[in-house]
C-alpha cells in the first residue's frame, strides 16, 4: 500500500517522520531549503499574510505550498507535500489506509472525537494535494473550503467547551446553593422543634394552670358558700334571741305594771 509518511532513515541525526495520510517529500534540513527555496518560501509567506484576490504566486508548485505549508521536523528539518500527480492506485490505498487508521486507532464512530476528526482532516488534505496537483485552482477552492470548515469546527468546539464550562461552574454553584439550603433546612427544623417543644410546655402549663384555677374556683366557691350558711344560721340565731328578748322585756314591763 502507499506509504504516505516517508522512508526509513538510517542517519540518527536525521528526523524520525510522523505517521501522517499526506504524502510528504523526503525531508530537508532548514538551511537546504533556505537556500534552495528561498523565492519560493517568501513569496508563499508573502502570499499568505496578502489574503488578497490578487495572486502573488502563480506556480502550482508554489500554490500547493501555499495550500499545504512544509511541516517542521525535530532536529531543524523541513518537509514538503508531494508534487507527485496521483494515480488511481494512490487513491485506493489512500481509502485503504484511510480506512485502516480509523480502526487501528479504535476511534469513535459518532459524538465527538478528536482521533477520529483527525483522521478526517489528514485525508481531506491529501484529497486537496492530489485535486491541486492536478488543477491548482480547485486546490485552492477547497482550501477555503476546508479553512471555513476549520473556523465553523473550531468555533462550535469554543462553543461546546463554554458551554461545558458554564454548566459545570452551575453544577458547582447548584452543588453549593444546594448544601446550605440543606444546612437552613437543617437550621429551621432544628428550631420548629425547639418551637414544638416550648408550645407543648407552655400547653402543659396552661393545662395545670386553669387546672388550679378551677379547683381554686372551687374551694373559694365552697368555703364562700359555708360561711354564708353559717352567716344565714348565726342571724336566724340572733333573730331568735332578739325576739326571745323582747318578749321577756314587754312580759316584764306588765308584770311591773300589775
Amino acid at each position: 500500500s502507499q506509504n504516505m509518511s516517508s522512508t526509513e532513515h538510517q542517519d540518527p541525526r536525521e528526523p524520525s517522520v510522523p505517521s501522517t495520510l499526506l504524502k510528504y517529500q523526503n525531508p530537508i534540513t532548514v538551511s537546504e531549503a533556505e537556500v534552495k527555496f528561498k523565492s519560493k518560501l517568501d513569496r508563499v509567506r508573502a502570499q499568505r499574510e496578502c489574503m488578497s484576490d490578487k495572486p502573488v504566486i502563480t506556480n502550482s508548485d508554489e500554490i500547493l505550498d501555499l495550500i499545504l505549508p512544509p511541516r517542521e521536523l525535530k532536529n531543524d528539518y523541513l518537509q514538503f507535500v508531494s508534487p507527485e500527480v496521483p494515480t488511481r492506485q494512490d487513491v485506493n490505498d489512500l481509502n485503504q489506509l484511510f480506512n485502516f487508521r480509523l480502526q487501528d486507532s479504535k476511534a469513535r464512530k459518532s459524538g465527538i472525537c478528536s482521533v477520529r476528526s483527525a483522521i478526517y482532516a489528514m485525508c481531506f488534505d491529501e484529497i486537496i494535494r492530489q485535486v491541486a496537483v492536478g488543477c491548482p485552482e480547485r486546490g485552492l477552492l477547497l482550501m477555503r473550503i476546508r479553512d471555513e470548515l476549520r473556523m465553523t469546527t473550531d468555533s462550535y468546539r469554543i462553543l461546546y467547551e463554554a458551554s461545558v464550562g458554564l454548566g459545570r461552574r452551575k453544577s458547582i454553584e447548584s452543588e453549593r446553593g444546594k448544601q446550605q439550603m440543606a444546612t437552613k433546612i437543617e437550621n429551621l427544623r432544628s428550631t420548629k422543634d425547639s418551637l414544638t417543644k416550648e408550645v407543648r410546655r407552655l400547653e402543659a402549663k396552661l393545662a395545670a394552670m386553669e387546672r388550679c384555677c378551677q379547683e381554686q374556683m372551687q374551694a373559694d366557691s365552697k368555703k364562700y358558700s359555708d360561711e354564708i350558711s353559717f352567716l344565714k344560721h348565726t342571724n336566724t340565731r340572733l333573730g331568735e334571741q332578739e325576739e326571745t328578748i323582747k318578749r321577756l322585756q314587754e312580759e316584764e314591763k306588765r308584770q311591773m305594771a300589775a
